[in-house]
């Protein structure tokens, strides 16, 4: 091996591993924590007894005020974005986005709270805005024309994941190139965040169903 050159040996590859296995346990806890269920817990309240018991934007909006809802919002943005950013300069845009998948993994099942958690919208979001803010821009947007549409923020979110899958699946193929440095790989990390998020909205998704099953039927 010549001078100065980089040993890509057993240890190398060891000493790899082992950073990026604890960037991603240090991202997973960085998720589980709940700033829904600090606020709340300040104001002598439970955000997981009351509203839809959910540990998120929405519910502690309802219990503890709009404002408040609206800097719990701020808050599981930023736990995305931060370590997504920082780690994006240390290893690359798709391992970020992996510890990414970490951060919402910890959001949803926090071992703070007894393995339950939030749906990560914002907190996906957050993901988005560090490793593929073209993604996110489209995700905001569709959010926001669902909203007005449906007037149901559960009701969006299922929207604006179906369309995260396409938009995921076409930055994975290369058809398309939103994310930081053209990383393709951070498509198929979209994809499976957006199928986290469906499936912890799967009550809205079934509720919505009965509710138009209704509308159809309704004398």
């Amino acid at each position: 091996m010549t001078a100065g050159a980089i040993d890509f040996g057993p240890g190398f590859i060891a000493v790899l591993a082992a950073v990026g296995l604890l960037a991603l346990v240090v991202c997973f806890l960085i998720g589980s924590i709940s700033p829904a269920t600090l606020l709340a817990s300040l104001f002598g309240k439970d955000v997981r007894g009351s509203g839809s018991g959910n540990p998120g934007a929405t519910n502690a909006g309802r219990i503890l005020g709009v404002k408040w809802g609206v800097l719990v919002g701020v808050l599981d943005v930023l736990k995305g974005f931060v370590p997504c950013w920082f780690l994006a300069g240390f290893m690359g845009v798709t391992a970020s986005a992996v510890c990414g998948l970490a951060v919402v993994l910890g959001h949803m099942f926090s071992p703070l709270l007894k393995w339950r958690g939030g749906k990560g919208v914002a907190t996906t979001l957050g993901v988005l805005l560090a490793v593929a803010p073209w993604i996110a821009l489209i995700a905001v947007v569709v959010f926001g024309l669902g909203l007005a549409i449906l007037k149901r923020v559960g009701e969006a979110s299922v929207v604006t994941c179906l369309v995260l899958v396409v938009v995921g699946v076409l930055q994975g193929l290369g058809v398309v190139h939103l994310a930081r440095w053209g990383a393709t790989g951070v498509g198929w990390v979209v994809v499976i965040l957006a199928l986290l998020v469906l499936a912890r909205h799967k009550r809205n998704i079934l509720i919505g169903l009965e509710r138009r099953r209704r509308a159809v039927h309704r004398p």
